[in-house]
């Protein structure tokens, strides 16, 4: 059986020259406050003269803000979402900070993103209104390290989070002005396209042999003697991952493609609170998923590294700024 975690380098795969027509380079970036600051060469040499120690050898920063606060945590948990939701929806390509996200799907993804950027806005509109009292805590705590210029006067506009759709095609004008530079940019942008593929085959595979190796476990094993408890979640985060993986799949490793396949026909039908009441289901599905895992980290063995290529390629950054990983 044919299967692209197999494949050698060489001439561009179909899978990949789909993936290239049917998907678009997004990327996620923020503006971000940061809570931490590096102590000045005079205040790390004073730390380090309680121990003896050389200040230049001594590595030391202050934490300007309580970021456990829930305002700051709102903020923050925000920000998580929207990397989630950014990474649940693309799938991998080889240059830093971009995803490829199906053509289909930047309306949605453009529409929830702006709706993000509305509740990041109100958080942070929340947590200037305790801005006051996380200075005056910050002060308390940090004694003679305190100090007010490290604090803007406000922190709105100092949060935010940006995306957009860079092009992953070669520029027109180079094929005015130098063809053969512009036709070599082709062949490069192409196998990155190529690597996309092994990179999301690899991604799939190692997020299934996670979650069903999780939930395989949690059924055969026990404790004190008796079955171990699981959350509902260890099997809805496995049926999360069937519609994710339907969605995203571009069809291009049958292997993988029959494993997933396998476990939906494993799971269908069966709920948590089946498994937690019958123990002969509990066992026949533990041992129908360890047969799956098996299989799948065979696989995943198998499959060889290839060149990840690389040309200038660089992430977007800057004082509090940073691009989502």
């Amino acid at each position: 059986m044919n299967s692209t975690m197999n494949r050698a380098a060489g001439p561009v795969s179909a899978p990949a020259r789909r993936l290239q027509t049917t998907c678009a380079a997004v990327r996620l970036s923020f503006t971000w406050l940061g809570a931490r600051k590096t102590l000045s060469r005079e205040q790390r040499q004073q730390a380090a003269e309680t121990f003896d120690a050389a200040g230049e050898i001594l590595s030391a920063a202050k934490k300007l803000l309580d970021t456990r606060h829930p305002a700051f945590s709102r903020v923050t948990g925000v920000r998580n979402r929207a990397i989630s939701y950014w990474r649940g929806v693309t799938l991998p390509y080889p240059e830093p900070g971009i995803r490829l996200i199906r053509q289909d799907r930047i309306e949605s993804f453009d529409r929830q993103l702006k709706e993000m950027t509305a509740e990041l806005h109100e958080a942070v509109g929340d947590l200037d209104r305790s801005y006051g009292e996380l200075k005056s805590r910050a002060r308390d705590r940090l004694g003679r390290l305190y100090d007010p210029r490290d604090y803007p006067a406000s922190l709105q506009g100092l949060f935010d989070l940006e995306w957009d759709f860079p092009s992953l095609s070669p520029p027109q004008y180079l094929l005015e002005l130098k063809p053969e530079l512009y036709e070599q940019e082709v062949g490069r942008i192409a196998a990155r396209f190529d690597e996309a593929v092994t990179l999301a085959e690899k991604a799939f595979g190692a997020e299934f042999s996670n979650l069903i190796a999780h939930l395989a476990e949690r059924l055969a094993g026990t404790e004190d003697g008796k079955p171990k408890v699981f959350r509902d979640s260890a099997v809805d985060n496995v049926r999360a991952f069937f519609q994710r993986f339907g969605e995203l799949n571009i069809r291009s490793n049958e292997q993988l493609d029959e494993l997933v396949e396998q476990g939906q026909r494993i799971l269908q039908g069966v709920d948590a609170q089946a498994l937690r009441e019958r123990e002969p289901l509990r066992q026949r599905i533990s041992t129908e998923l360890a047969k799956v895992q098996s299989s799948l980290d065979h696989l995943l063995v198998e499959r060889p590294r290839r060149k990840i290529l690389r040309s200038g390629a660089g992430g977007a950054g800057g004082a509090g700024a940073g691009a989502a990983a």
